[in-house]
């Protein structure tokens, strides 16, 4: 069902739809429209895909609006070995990057002028015409759409490709991602500001230049900055110099960035590499020995890991561990 904000009037900021279909029904697009109209209604219409053939498939579709862009996670599973599916005139002036996750979308458009295979960690962004189609094997992908107003003298109706981990991507899917936690909470201003900042870092995506110095770019630079150590706090390279090399900006940027967050970036990766040091010290099952833990979370030695551990948590790790039913190896 749809998440409807709450108030008089409210518009749906959240909504999702779903189709199984099998090989007797006669129009699958149509019976999945008529689904999503009835949880969401027309005001935010269904993503503009038409399902050209039949066949056993599933389809879900979980949107949301913002203001008067479009951010879908569209999921298809099909028997078939691949599946097509056409564009309606459903949002005409938009752009939309499709960034694939899983599997490989080959899109293509009429007399051979396109054709273009995007496989998994790879986006295509393009502006979203009728004459586009594309066959998808069973994937999942996620789709960001804006006005073409703003946009579309970047994309001179040519399809922009790249990588989804390339600086700039990293940026939007990380404001995607934070528009998806605080969505429910923002207020009509708040919307229409996480919209603008969705029109700027996707200028940067076309331009492969992002604007660090952008204020309202600043929380999804931290946000980016954040997920990105914390795939790395085993890394004896990370530190600030590393997060803004990967993110294409300088290191004061990033600094500035983190303002925001009430904590500096060497702080917050020292916070994170002691807490996955905490989890380690309680797991059941092949647990690190306290020194082990020092040497793979990149502290000097043990005794700087003891200290600092013990000035956050108040505990030594052999404490801690004791504390929660676990013993700690030296």
């Amino acid at each position: 069902m749809a998440d409807m904000k709450s108030g008089p009037g409210a518009t749906p900021r959240r909504f999702s739809a779903g189709l199984t279909n099998s090989s007797a029904t006669r129009k699958p697009d149509t019976a999945l429209r008529r689904r999503w109209d009835l949880q969401v209604g027309k005001t935010v219409p269904l993503p503009p895909a038409e399902l050209a053939d039949t066949g056993e498939f599933r389809v879900s579709i979980r949107g949301t609006k913002v203001y008067d862009a479009f951010i879908a996670n569209i999921s298809y599973n099909s028997t078939k070995t691949d599946g097509t599916w056409v564009n309606s005139r459903y949002f005409p002036d938009m752009i939309a990057i499709d960034v694939v996750r899983r599997g490989t979308w080959h899109f293509t458009r009429p007399r051979g002028r396109d054709r273009v295979a995007v496989p998994a960690g790879q986006f295509i962004a393009r502006y979203n015409n009728s004459s586009w189609q594309f066959a998808v094997a069973s994937h999942t992908t996620q789709k960001v759409m804006l006005p073409v107003a703003h946009l579309g003298p970047l994309i001179r109706k040519r399809p922009v490709l790249g990588s989804s981990g390339s600086a700039e991507m990293r940026l939007l899917l990380a404001h995607v991602r934070m528009i998806d936690a605080t969505l429910d909470d923002l207020s009509p201003a708040g919307v229409h500001a996480a919209r603008n900042a969705l029109v700027e870092l996707t200028m940067g995506v076309l331009t492969q230049k992002a604007d660090g110095d952008e204020p309202l770019l600043a929380p999804a630079l931290a946000q980016a900055a954040q997920e990105l150590a914390n795939t790395h706090l085993a890394d004896l390279e990370l530190s600030p110099a590393m997060l803004a090399r990967e993110l294409n900006v300088s290191v004061r940027t990033l600094q500035r960035a983190f303002a925001v967050t009430n904590e500096s970036v060497t702080a917050y990766i020292r916070r994170q590499r002691l807490e996955q040091a905490r989890h380690a010290l309680i797991t059941p099952h092949g647990r690190p020995s306290v020194s082990e833990l020092a040497a793979h979370l990149q502290f000097a030695d043990s005794s700087h890991f003891i200290r600092t551990f013990k000035e956050c948590y108040g505990q030594t790790p052999a404490q801690y561990a004791r504390s929660h039913g676990r013993t700690a190896t030296p």
